[in-house]
């Protein structure tokens, strides 16, 4: 397991390290908490935090595991919350976790798989005082709002990539890797929405629904959360139309532009068959033959055929298929 940091706060500041095994004995007005952050937790480190902080062992077996769907759970006078990380990584959407223990006076993230640390998040709360005072449920906001705007950048990467091939599809024919490419661009947004909606129901909970350690005061913030995750709903709706949109009108465009080969193909065939017709019939020996004896038959005849191929040319020209 690796701590991050596990610090005990007072009024909005930090005042000092603490254990994971330390039972601190907080204020009962929220202002004073215990905020422990770690990564890849041991079961045996697990069971130590239950034991200090009296989490409730379903609650740890979820967190142990490291495959939930994004939650709620009450239990007693605590809350346990699950949320879902997410980040691209060869060109897939990778998936980490992090569950959440929210007492009264503590607030313990687990994180597993996560690309990004919450040091960045620490900091930013340690500067602002004001919020990290009212306590563990404004933290809690701070850690779903974190995750979430971490969806955002990895959206709009996926958003730029698709955009590009909407526009090489007006110019070329999609080519069969990037037809691939299509399809698992639309299986990672599909999984990507069945965490989504999830998150979003998450964050629904916290803003309209009453829950221990979480003041009304706080709801706001986590109406805002929500905003956020169907923010990015919206766009990820959008994207699997646009990638949709692609393929149909690159195959459009192929039916559009075999059909115009096609057409022209079938053009020359039609006005190379006239001195074909012609030749053959001349090419027939037989002794008694129309013009055979014709000081000019022979001009005759190409006058024909270059008058009936002329005549096709430029009506194939008229009807556009030339």
């Amino acid at each position: 397991m690796t701590v991050v940091a596990a610090y005990l706060y007072r009024d909005g500041k930090r005042v000092r390290e603490v254990a994971i095994d330390e039972k601190v004995d907080c204020a009962h007005d929220k202002s004073e908490f215990v905020w422990i952050g770690i990564a890849d937790p041991s079961e045996d480190e697990l069971r130590t935090l239950q034991l200090t902080y009296d989490l409730h062992p379903l609650a740890i077996e979820d967190a142990l595991k490291a495959d939930q769907l994004p939650k709620v759970d009450v239990y007693g006078d605590q809350v346990f919350v699950v949320a879902r990380t997410a980040h691209l990584q060869d060109n897939e959407i990778a998936y980490g976790e992090t569950a959440i223990f929210v007492g009264h006076s503590h607030i313990v993230s687990v994180r597993h798989g996560s690309a990004r640390a919450h040091n960045e998040l620490r900091a930013g709360l340690e500067a602002t005082p004001t919020l990290l005072v009212h306590g563990v449920d404004y933290v809690l906001h701070a850690i779903l709002d974190f995750v979430v705007d971490g969806y955002l950048p990895m959206v709009e990467t996926v958003e730029e990539e698709v955009l590009a091939m909407e526009h090489r599809a007006v110019d070329n024919f999609l080519n069969r890797e990037e037809i691939n490419r299509i399809f698992a661009l639309r299986r990672e947004l599909m999984r990507f929405q069945r965490i989504l909606v999830p998150m979003s129901e998450v964050a629904s909970k916290f803003s309209r629904i009453e829950l221990p350690c979480i003041d009304p005061e706080a709801r706001p913030y986590f109406s805002d959360v929500l905003d956020h995750v169907r923010r990015i709903q919206t766009m990820v709706d959008d994207l699997r139309e646009v990638l949709t949109s692609v393929f149909e009108f690159s195959n459009l465009l192929e039916q559009q532009r075999t059909g115009a080969i096609t057409r022209q193909l079938a053009a020359w065939a039609a006005i190379l068959a006239v001195p074909t017709a012609i030749a053959g019939i001349y090419g027939m020996n037989f002794e008694h033959m129309p013009e055979l004896k014709t000081l000019y038959g022979y001009y005759i005849v190409l006058g024909v055929i270059a008058v009936i191929c002329i005549a096709l040319f430029l009506q194939f020209k008229r009807v556009k298929w030339l």
